[in-house]
């Protein structure tokens, strides 16, 4: 999700206290769009980064430093001229605007003390960074707005800064009963919408939350509601609204319970979110400088974590979110081959099966021409056909004939007609064979993908496309280093569980990994990675089975079904077909369990 205003009133309730007074000491900007300020405080040193990126606007306090162009950008040395050494008097949030106003003393070249403001807009594509002077009028922006841009408001040097109102809301933490029923109740679309359309600095996260503290349904329409509901709602929006004026946080970010070592965020906020489990109460306390992992207060599937501040809950998110765009753009060019790959079998396959299709006529034209052969004797010249009877299916067959051929003729083009199209069979069926496990293969690679969690993840699924000879193989001397292992999980009975990542690491734990007496697990008919169960010379109790299926389950293509079919088997029983494509096995007996795909209980091992 995006920052909404109650984050930016977290953020500027935290600078405030650490940052009034302080000095700038250093001004940088690293990037087109972002300024990093290094700033002495009588507690210390901080870093802030102050992004208006159009994409990621962002603003926190950090420890991580960023290198500097070798030129300083002019908005930069704007900047070091006139705010180098200032002192930051006020850190503010007009209402609950996604705008932080900076107010900043500093002494001229003259000698004389004298304010400028730095404001940060963060509004998505029309974010900004803003120099004012404190007349308010603009000195100078990170980004130019002229009136062929914008027809609202143009962000030039020596416009007066204002906001620009572009939709008619209100501000939530001053609205009142009657103003709040007319604002949202009024409006025929959904409650959760109507919300957060009419209030500043609301999000379509908080809408949805003030509607479940309050037990309404979100996505009924507003104007339907009656009085008691109305009042109801606006109490519940009001309570929310006295822990942003009192500043009551707990920035926290909520989290899928997957299990995995790296988990993908969900939402964050900075009050609690009881509908993802979040039942914290405003007089939480948290260590400024640790974070907290709290499992048992969330929903079944989810898990929270709480922080001492804003900055440490919006640099944690974005590194993370940071993570998982970064491994999906190194997997851009390896998807765009797998999928240009996928797709060209898709349509060999099709049409493979179709002339095989158009082959279930061949034996029909051998009992043509047998029965000409048989019945040839009473056919009469020129004849176009002639009734036989079928001694396969003992019932009467009218058999077509070509009046310019003599009977021996005929059943001699029907003979010939049966013999292309059965040579035609026996090379299309092992044809479609073929295409068909590459399809297979194909999917798993694409599954695998959608696992990674990592780069090193990846370096194995492109060495599989390289030897399957989807990419040329680059000799550059140095051998492939392959750092990924399979995940480790114990389950709670103490049996050590291994999962594939990858087609290779299937093959590995499969068949080199485990013996005879481990048990194998996979998702029935769907791309997936092999789980084994290390037996150990025993037999595990069935709550490592279900373990051990809902592992299968989850790392399969059908994770997000919710539920899978799994087959399992003693390990001895899984063979590898000679020339089989990597991670493809057989087995002939098995059993099969459905079980759902939630592995947040079982504990995964760093190994």
């Amino acid at each position: 999700m995006a920052l909404d205003g109650i984050v930016i009133a977290n953020i500027a309730a935290e600078l405030s206290e650490k940052l009034t007074g302080a000095r700038i000491s250093k001004i940088a900007q690293p990037e087109a769009d972002e300024l990093l300020l290094t700033i002495k405080a009588q507690t210390g040193q901080y870093r802030l980064l102050l992004s208006a990126g159009a994409s990621l606007p962002l603003i926190y306090l950090t420890n991580t430093n960023k290198p500097s162009p070798m030129a300083a950008p002019n908005f930069c040395m704007l900047l070091r001229k006139h705010i180098a050494n200032g002192r930051i008097l006020r850190i503010w949030q007009p209402g609950l605007e996604r705008i932080l106003h900076f107010e900043i003393e500093h002494y001229n070249e003259m000698g004389d003390l004298c304010r400028k403001d730095l404001i940060l807009e963060l509004m998505g594509k029309h974010s900004n960074l803003i120099f004012c002077d404190e007349s308010g009028m603009i000195i100078d922006s990170i980004k130019h707005v002229g009136a062929m841009t914008s027809s609202v408001r143009e962000v030039l040097p020596g416009r007066p800064y204002f906001i620009a109102v572009t939709q008619k809301k209100w501000d939530p933490l001053t609205t009142s009963e009657e103003e709040f029923r007319t604002a949202v109740f009024s409006k025929p679309m959904p409650l959760a919408k109507a919300v957060y359309s009419s209030y500043t600095g609301i999000s379509p996260l908080i809408a949805e939350e003030i509607c479940f503290r309050a037990g309404v349904e979100s996505a009924q329409s507003a104007n339907s509601f009656d009085e008691l509901s109305q009042i109801h709602l606006y109490h519940t929006f009001g309570l929310l609204m006295e822990d942003v004026k009192e500043k009551r946080f707990v920035p926290a970010i909520i989290y899928e319970n997957t299990g995995e070592a790296e988990q993908i965020p969900v939402e964050f906020s900075s009050l609690p979110l009881t509908m993802y489990g979040d039942t914290s109460g405003t007089q939480t306390t948290v260590s400024e400088h640790r974070s907290i992992v709290d499992r048992t207060s969330a929903a079944p599937h989810y898990s929270i974590r709480r922080f001492g501040s804003p900055s440490e809950m919006l640099e944690q998110y974005y590194a993370m979110k940071n993570t998982v765009t970064r491994i999906r753009q190194k997997s851009s060019d390896l998807r765009r081959i797998t999928t240009t790959a996928l797709d060209r079998c898709r349509k060999k396959y099709a049409l493979q099966t179709k002339q095989l299709a158009d082959t279930d006529k061949r034996d029909k034209y051998r009992v043509y021409g047998e029965l000409i052969h048989a019945y040839g004797y009473g056919i009469e010249p020129g004849a176009k056909s002639f009734e036989a009877l079928n001694y396969y299916t003992n019932e009467m067959m009218t058999v077509p004939l070509d009046p310019t051929l003599t009977a021996r003729e005929n059943a001699q083009k029907y003979f010939d007609k049966y013999n292309k199209l059965k040579r035609t069979y026996e090379a299309l069926s092992e044809l479609v064979e073929e295409t068909k496990a590459e399809i297979e293969h194909l999917e798993s690679i694409c599954a695998f993908m959608d696992m990674a969690l990592s780069e090193e993840d990846l370096v194995q699924v492109k060495e599989e496309l390289t030897d399957a000879g989807y990419i040329r193989r680059r000799y550059t001397g140095k051998k492939v280093k392959i750092t990924s292992r399979p995940y480790h999980y114990v389950s709670a009975d103490g049996y050590d569980m291994y999962v594939g990542k990858n087609n290779y690491q299937n093959d590995e734990l499969t068949f080199r990994f485990a013996s005879g007496g481990d048990w194998w697990f996979h998702a029935k008919g769907a791309p997936g990675s092999h789980v084994i169960v290390k037996a150990n010379g025993t037999m595990p109790p069935d709550t490592t089975f279900e373990d051990a299926a809902r592992l299968a389950a989850y790392y399969s293509k059908n994770r997000e079904a919710g539920k899978a079919e799994i087959d399992y088997v003693e390990k001895k029983q899984v063979k590898k077909p000679n020339g089989a494509k990597p991670g493809f096995v057989v087995y002939y007996t098995n059993y099969s369990m459905t079980i759902d795909t939630d592995i947040s209980h079982i504990r995964l091992v760093s190994d």
